[in-house]
């Protein structure tokens, strides 16, 4: 699968991002580290607004910057939460990522410390998902 030297650099960047949320509202901080298949690394981290409704995830910042720069193939993500419990991701950040990732994609989650780790792949996270290839 992936080597523990590429999860702990990947937890690392998502911690470092993490560190730039914009959350006044929540107070839940989370940050991201968007590996491609080419070794590029994209961070993001959530950015909050008043209304809500224009809030974006960690996840979807680091996909939305790697989308803009053209890059299309993906490895695995990291995901850091500013709380007790592994940050999951949520269901639209999951859809984004059925859109570009294939079932093996990686998803490391952890808590605020690390002292909780989970890896589990798309297929894994998000079974029976929607996609491209539904629309064929």
């Amino acid at each position: 699968m992936m080597e523990q030297e590429q999860k702990d650099l990947l937890l690392k960047l998502a911690r470092e991002a993490r560190d730039h949320s914009y959350s006044p509202y929540s107070h839940y901080s989370v940050g991201a580290a968007l590996l491609t298949k080419d070794g590029r690394i994209y961070q993001g981290c959530n950015i909050e607004n008043a209304s809500f409704t224009p809030t974006i995830c960690a996840e979807r910042t680091a996909f939305f910057k790697a989308i803009f720069d053209g890059v299309r193939d993906y490895s695995a993500i990291a995901v850091i939460g500013s709380g007790d419990l592994p940050a999951y991701p949520c269901g639209v950040c999951r859809q984004v990522m059925a859109e570009f990732c294939d079932g093996d994609f990686v998803i490391i989650t952890s808590n605020r410390d690390g002292s909780e780790v989970v890896t589990e792949t798309l297929d894994q996270m998000l079974p029976h998902r929607f996609g491209p290839k539904d629309l064929a």
